[in-house]
């Protein structure tokens, strides 16, 4: 039974800042899967998976080391052949990376104090670059592949649900080993829905439920009890996370889970957080009007960065909030616990724990910041944690140090 840890570099996490405030690097949502969930389905039910992240959210993802464990960088999106190399080290063996300039270590069998140490033995390499996230953009750009990877992997020799006769799909149904591109998990409602699977596959989670009119372009993934409503227009690589709702137009986007977007307004080029809601007739730009290259902000660098895209939306950190008839400029990134509202475009980065609109912001004091949460958890019989509420403190205390 192999003891998997998968540990955040600093550099990575800040990278990806705000998104990694609240959860490990591993937990991000791309594809269909978390980082973590591909993981344990690559290395089988019987690993443990744990995770070594910062201090703060150690309580409620701890790590349990033992004598012989396998330390995995959380960014690395995960393959079978890295999966099958990692099952092969030897304790002291590192698996590596390298291309004569740099040296990057993917993952060490190793004790907890060799790897605090990092006491190498022995190196293994792979022979290319494997596929990692660096920065939050590569969320969205890294999504298609990862959802049909996912899809690949979730589906192997199982039977779909059918598929209703009141659907009609659009495209070549099955790929070129005879397996089909839509697959429908128990319990989903599938109506009237246009399907397109030209360029990938369609993945309908348990409870999920596509409303009649809904237009989806693959690749797409709806997953456990998501909704997507009527008239919906979504363009693929998307992903829905458990539980979330969405309406209107979305174009390339990730919902991490139990988050809302169920009206009309345009989201693309985005990646959601959890417990986030969009309010009716939001927008968020994509697209520059001079169509130059898109700066966005790092936290690290307390700067807007290059990005080398055209395209890049919104970013909202977990329990962000935004109004009805809310406008965002392309490439805009909220913090944890933003609330926007009001007339005119606010400004492309906004700290967490801040309400308000372009006319001004004030901060957002924790207990209303806890009562907002609860009602809207409770909505999905979730709860907030005791652990949630030492993890938002130490945000709030931090004062959004990288502001």
């Amino acid at each position: 039974m192999a003891n998997i840890i998968l540990y955040d570099e600093k550099e990575v996490r800040d990278n990806l800042l705000p998104l990694t405030y609240t959860r490990p690097v591993s937990l991000i949502r791309i594809g269909i899967l978390t980082i973590s969930e591909k993981w344990q389905r690559l290395l089988g039910d019987d690993a443990k998976i744990s995770y070594i992240t910062p201090d703060y959210l150690q309580n409620k993802f701890p790590s349990r080391a033992t004598k012989d464990n396998i330390f995995i960088a959380s960014h690395i999106l995960p393959t079978p052949l890295i999966a099958e190399a990692v099952m092969q080290l030897n304790l002291g063996e590192a698996l590596c990376y390298s291309n004569g300039e740099e040296k990057q270590v993917i993952a060490f069998r190793c004790s907890k104090d060799d790897f605090k140490k990092k006491n190498i033995t022995a190196s293994r390499y792979l022979p290319t670059r494997p596929d990692q996230l660096t920065f939050l953009y590569d969320i969205f750009t890294k999504n298609g592949e990862q959802l049909i990877a996912d899809f690949k992997m979730i589906t192997a020799g199982r039977q779909s649900q059918p598929l209703s006769s009141t659907n009609t799909v659009i495209g070549n149904a099955f790929f070129e080993d005879g397996t089909s591109k839509i697959f429908i998990e128990e319990g989903a409602w599938v109506e009237g829905a246009f399907l397109n699977v030209t360029e990938g596959p369609i993945y309908i989670g348990t409870n999920a439920e596509i409303m009649e009119g809904s237009c989806i372009r693959a690749p797409f993934a709806a997953c456990e009890k998501a909704h997507v409503n009527m008239g919906a227009r979504v363009y693929g690589p998307t992903t829905l996370g458990p539980y979330c709702k969405v309406g209107g137009e979305l174009n390339n986007v990730v919902m991490i889970g139990f988050s809302n977007k169920g009206h009309d307004g345009f989201l693309g080029n985005a990646v959601i957080g959890e417990w986030c809601n969009i309010g009716a007739g939001t927008s968020a730009s994509n697209l520059k009007n001079d169509y130059t290259e898109i700066k966005l902000w790092n936290y690290p660098a307390a700067r807007f960065l290059r990005t080398g895209l055209q395209f890049c939306g919104l970013f909202m950190g977990d329990h962000s909030k935004a109004g009805v008839n809310c406008m965002f400029n392309t490439a805009t990134v909220l913090g944890v616990g933003v609330n926007i509202h009001g007339a005119g475009f606010p400004r492309n980065f906004v700290p967490s724990f801040s309400e308000g609109s372009a006319a001004g912001f004030t901060d957002v004091q924790l207990p209303k910041f806890f009562q907002i949460a609860e009602r809207m958890m409770a909505r999905r019989d979730k709860q907030l944690t005791d652990d949630d509420r030492k993890i938002f403190t130490h945000i709030y205390n931090q004062a959004d140090s990288y502001k």
